[in-house]
């Protein structure tokens, strides 16, 4: 049988300094980074299987400082799957998701699927960041805050990750990618009542790299790819 072939390009947003850049090198070359990580990662593409279906994954990333608002949404366009992010460590960044993010991403790609994605996993229990979380008396996000999160902004999953230790990093990707081939668009009130409900570390069966493996994909490109006007 003839290989269903799929090119899905996936965009990454969030604040700047939660961990994008981080996420991407460390997805794309199977280590987390250890030198200078640019602001913005070049382009990648990334081969993967799924069953019968090969998919040719590109990876975007964007810079989520205020100076780039004007530009970021030209990256928009063709865009499958987003992955909002912020950090598990940072509350502004989890607060920006519904204020910032997601209105940014509904006015140019009202149908595309999100994945929200929360960074920094590996922090969560780290002694030093929790000293400087309670000096300003906050606390890390907890996995029910980030998944009623997701429900409220109709993200399609949740996924809490690590690129330095490399924690559901393959997760996220594989989300995005099943979301896409699934043809998942907008999580709505009524999909949202129906159980339809993210979890910390999606249960997704594995895409691989170079070979192939088994995954619960129908091949249906019914889904909602980002059109700007």
């Amino acid at each position: 049988m003839a290989a269903h072939r799929h090119s899905v390009k996936l965009v990454v947003v969030g604040d700047g300094a939660v961990g994008k850049t981080c996420l991407l090198i460390a997805y794309s070359t199977n280590k987390a980074p250890t030198d200078y990580v640019p602001t913005v990662f070049d382009n990648y593409i990334v081969n993967l299987s799924a069953g019968d279906h090969e998919i040719e994954l590109s990876l975007w990333d964007t810079a989520g400082q205020e100076d780039f608002d004007r530009i970021r949404p030209l990256s928009y366009a063709g865009t499958d799957v987003f992955l909002v992010c912020f950090s598990l460590v940072s509350r502004t960044s989890m607060h920006n998701v519904p204020y910032k993010w997601i209105p940014e991403l509904r006015q140019y790609c009202p149908d595309t699927p999100i994945v929200l994605v929360g960074t920094k996993a590996d922090l969560r229990s780290d002694p030093m960041i929790l000293d400087q979380l309670k000096a300003m008396g906050q606390t890390p996000v907890a996995g029910e805050e980030g998944l009623e999160l997701a429900r409220s902004i109709g993200a399609v999953n949740y996924v809490e990750c690590s690129a330095i230790t490399g924690e559901n990093l393959k997760t996220v990707f594989d989300t995005a990618v099943k979301a896409v081939l699934l043809g998942t668009g907008r999580q709505t009130k009524k999909s949202k009542r129906s159980g339809r409900k993210g979890t910390v570390g999606s249960r997704v069966k594995s895409l691989t790299s170079g070979r192939r493996h088994s995954a619960a994909v129908d091949g249906s490109d019914n889904h909602h790819k980002c059109v700007l006007m």
